[in-house]
C-alpha cells in the first residue's frame, strides 16, 4: 500500500479547534476533527463515478470509552492526546461517547449509532491561526481528481460564540498551495445532535503525485466554540461516469444462469475519451480482481458463467491510460450481478413393474415445479403423480422436467412395465352339515394361498379339503408369478340340533313354574311332550302346573336334515300342601288327641320342632312319621300355647303357634 493509503488507514487526521467555555467555574474545551475530511469547498457532487476507497477511517470500535492516541508516524501536530472525557485546550481524544463531558455537549455516539464505535474529538487551541494537523500523502496520480468525505457533528447544546469552521489546504511538498477549501460554519442543531456529511474534491496538477494536507482553525477556542466530532472519513478517486451492462441494453445489470448449463455473457461499457478500462470480478474473498487477458482498451468482455451455484459480481474500472494500473487512480462502474442457480437433482422413480388394475406411483426428486409426459397421453404437474387402475397402455417411458427455484431445469426418465393380472376364481359358496367336510376349488394362476388356514387340509393348494366348525369366509390369493388377485368363497356350516330342557324344578300342589328350555342349530323347530298341564307345547319357555310329579321332554328337530332329533328332560317335583292345625286336645277321648299335620309325612327329610314359651324344646321329629301327642319325656305338657318351626327341606320353612288344651 502507498504511504497515502497507510496514512489514512492508520486513522490520522487529528485536528482541533479550541473552545473555551466560560461558565461560572468551568472551562470546557473541545473540538473534534478527524482525519482528512472536512471538505475543501463543500458541495453537492455531480453524478460521477467513484473509485475504491484509498483509505477509510472509522476509528474502530471497542468496549473501553477511549481507544488511545492516533499514530503520528508521518505528520505533525501540536496537540496532545488525552484520555479525559473532556480534553483540555490543545488536546484531543478518541472515544465512543461524549456522555462524560458534562451538559455542555450533546451525548453523542459515532456516526453509525454503534454504541461501541469510536470518533475523534478535539478541543481547539486558543490560537486562531494554528494548524492542528499536517501530513504528507504520496503515490497519488497527477491530473487525477479525488474526493474526500466525512461525517461531522457540532456537539454544542447552546448558541455558539464561535462555531466550528475549518480550512483544508492541499499543498505541494515545497509549500505551494494547490487548492484550499473551507468548511464554512457547522451550525448548532436544536433538540439533539445531528451528523452531517461534508465532501470536497480537488485535481492534482501534472507531475504532482505527493501532497501535504493541512488543517487550520478559522475560529479560536476557549469559549464554547469549535466543539465537534468527526467520523467515517473516506478518500477515493473521483472521475467521469462509467457504466457497465450485460449486453447492449443500458439497463441490464442482472443476469442468471444454471450451474449445470454454463452460458456466455458479454459485458459492455463506453470508456471516456483518453481513458482505459479494466474488467474485474469479485473473488471468493471479496477482493476485486482483473480478468486475465482482458485488454485495457476493450469496451466489452465475454466470459462463461461459473459452474458452481452462487452470486457473482462484476464491474469495469477506468482511469487515464497512463494510470490504469494504479488502484489509487481509477474509478469503478456500477456492479453487475450474475446469479448462478443450482440445477436440481435429476431423478425419477416408479413402483415398476406394476400389475394391471393396480396403482402406478411416479415420483421425481425435489424441485419447484414439474412437468411429466408419458404413454397413453399422460401429463402431470405434480411431483408424485398417481395413475389408478393401470392398463397395459400405461407401459413405457415417463419423462419429467424438474425446475428449481432458481429456474434451472433437468430432465429425468423412468421405464414402467405393466404385467397381466390373473383372474382368480374360488368356486361357488357351499353348505355342509356340522362335522362334515367339502373340497374347495380355486383356479386362474400357478400358485395359491388360502386364508384363514383354520379347517383346511392344505392352505397352499388349489383344492384343499375344508372342515370348518363354523361358517367361514375363505380368501384365496392367486398368482401367475408376477401379479396376483384374490377371490372369496363362503363355507356355510349348518349346525346340528341341540336341546336343553333346563334345570329340574319343584313346586307345591297348586303352584306353577316356567320351564327354561333352549334350542340350538341351524333352521330347527321344537316341541314339548307330554303337553299335559303346559301353557303351550311349541314354545321354549311354557308354564307348567302339574298336580303330581312329572317329567317333560324338549324335542329339537333340524328342518334341513342335518343331524338326528335332539331331546332333553326336565323333572318337576310336586310337593303336597302341608296343613298345620293350630289346636289339639290330648285328653284321651279319642277326638283330636294328636297334632295331626296333613301331608307332612310326604316330606321325609323335613324337621319339625315345638318350643314352650320359655324357648325350651318339647318336641322334635324328622319326617313326622308319628303325630305329636302333647307329651314330653313321657309326661303331659301343660295346657297352653306352644311355638313351632317346620323345615320342609325344599326351601320352605313354616312357623307359627299351636294351642294344647286338655
Amino acid at each position: 500500500m502507498s504511504s497515502a493509503g497507510a496514512f489514512f488507514k492508520r486513522g490520522m487526521l487529528c485536528l482541533t479547534t479550541v473552545n473555551t467555555l466560560k461558565k461560572t467555574h468551568t472551562k470546557r474545551l473541545v473540538i473534534t476533527v478527524i482525519g482528512l475530511l472536512l471538505t475543501l469547498n463543500f458541495y453537492r457532487a455531480a453524478a460521477q463515478s467513484l473509485g475504491d476507497p484509498v483509505v477509510s477511517i472509522t476509528f474502530g470500535s471497542g468496549t473501553a470509552t477511549h481507544s488511545g492516541a492516533l499514530p503520528t508516524d508521518s505528520g505533525s501536530t501540536s496537540y496532545t492526546y488525552s484520555n479525559a472525557d473532556f480534553p483540555s485546550d490543545g488536546s484531543y481524544t478518541i472515544e465512543n461517547t461524549t456522555a462524560g463531558a458534562g451538559n455542555v455537549w450533546w451525548s453523542a455516539t459515532d456516526h453509525t449509532g454503534n454504541a461501541g464505535g469510536y470518533m475523534m474529538v478535539v478541543n481547539a487551541s486558543v490560537s486562531k491561526t494554528d494548524y492542528f494537523y499536517k501530513r504528507t500523502v504520496t503515490g497519488l496520480c497527477s491530473n487525477t481528481t479525488y474526493q474526500f468525505s466525512a461525517w461531522v457533528v457540532n456537539l454544542l447544546r447552546s448558541n455558539d460564540i464561535s462555531p466550528p469552521n475549518i480550512t483544508f489546504s492541499i499543498e505541494k511538498t515545497d509549500g505551494t498551495i494547490i487548492q484550499s477549501f473551507n468548511t464554512g460554519t457547522i451550525a448548532r442543531t436544536n433538540g439533539n445532535y445531528q451528523w452531517v456529511q461534508k465532501s470536497f474534491k480537488f485535481t492534482l496538477p501534472a507531475g504532482v503525485g505527493d501532497v501535504v494536507i493541512k488543517m487550520t482553525n478559522n475560529s479560536a477556542g476557549g469559549a464554547p466554540a469549535n466543539d465537534l466530532a468527526i467520523d467515517d472519513i473516506v478518500f477515493r478517486p473521483y472521475g467521469p461516469t462509467i457504466t457497465a451492462n450485460f449486453g447492449s441494453t443500458s439497463t441490464t445489470t442482472t443476469a442468471s444462469a444454471c450451474s449445470g448449463s454454463p452460458v456466455s455473457y458479454t459485458m459492455t461499457t463506453t470508456a471516456p475519451a483518453g481513458y482505459s478500462v479494466l474488467w474485474q470480478y469479485q473473488n471468493t474473498s471479496g477482493v476485486w480482481t482483473n480478468f486475465t487477458g482482458a485488454s485495457s482498451t476493450a469496451s466489452s468482455y465475454t466470459f462463461t458463467s461459473p459452474t458452481l451455484a452462487g452470486t457473482y459480481h462484476y464491474r469495469v474500472v477506468t482511469a487515464q491510460s497512463a494510470n490504469i494500473n494504479s488502484t489509487l487512480c481509477r474509478v469503478a462502474s456500477n456492479e453487475l450481478t450474475l446469479t448462478v442457480g443450482a440445477a436440481p437433482v435429476a431423478s425419477a422413480i416408479a413402483n415398476s413393474p406394476v400389475c394391471a388394475g393396480t396403482t402406478l406411483n411416479l415420483s421425481a426428486s425435489a424441485g419447484a415445479s414439474y412437468q411429466w409426459t408419458g404413454p397413453n397421453g399422460f401429463t402431470s404437474a405434480l411431483q408424485s403423480p398417481v395413475i389408478n387402475n393401470v392398463t397395459a397402455a400405461a407401459a413405457g417411458t415417463y419423462h419429467v422436467t424438474i425446475v428449481s427455484t432458481a429456474g434451472c431445469n433437468v430432465t429425468a426418465a423412468v421405464n414402467v412395465s405393466v404385467n397381466a393380472q390373473p383372474i382368480a376364481n374360488a368356486g361357488a359358496d357351499v353348505s355342509v352339515c356340522e362335522g362334515e367336510s367339502t373340497v374347495l376349488y380355486a383356479s386362474g394362476g400357478t400358485t395359491y394361498s388360502w386364508l384363514p388356514v383354520t379347517g383346511l387340509s392344505d392352505a397352499s393348494i388349489a383344492n384343499p379339503v375344508a372342515s370348518p366348525t363354523d361358517t367361514t369366509r375363505y380368501t384365496v390369493t392367486v398368482s401367475n408369478g408376477t401379479c396376483s388377485s384374490t377371490a372369496v368363497v363362503i363355507v356355510n356350516v349348518i349346525k346340528k340340533p341341540v336341546a336343553s330342557a333346563g334345570a329340574d324344578k319343584h313346586i307345591t300342589q297348586g303352584q306353577s313354574v316356567v320351564l327354561n328350555g333352549s334350542a340350538k342349530g341351524t333352521n330347527v323347530s321344537y316341541y314339548w311332550t307330554p303337553a299335559d298341564n303346559l301353557s303351550s307345547s311349541t314354545v321354549l319357555n311354557p308354564i307348567a302346573g302339574p298336580t303330581e310329579d312329572a317329567t317333560y321332554t324338549l324335542h329339537v328337530v333340524s328342518n334341513v336334515g342335518c343331524g338326528a332329533e335332539a331331546t332333553d328332560d326336565v323333572f318337576i317335583r310336586v310337593y303336597k300342601k302341608v296343613v298345620v292345625p293350630n289346636t289339639f286336645t290330648p285328653n284321651s277321648d279319642g277326638i283330636n288327641d294328636t297334632w295331626a299335620i296333613e301331608a307332612l309325612d310326604t316330606y321325609p327329610a323335613s324337621i319339625t320342632q315345638v318350643f314352650n314359651r320359655y324357648g325350651a324344646l318339647v318336641f322334635k321329629s324328622t319326617g313326622y312319621t308319628q303325630a305329636w301327642d302333647g307329651r314330653y319325656g313321657g309326661q303331659d305338657v301343660p295346657s297352653g300355647t306352644y311355638y313351632y318351626m317346620i323345615d320342609l327341606k325344599n326351601g320352605n320353612v313354616l312357623k307359627g303357634w299351636v294351642l294344647v288344651m286338655r
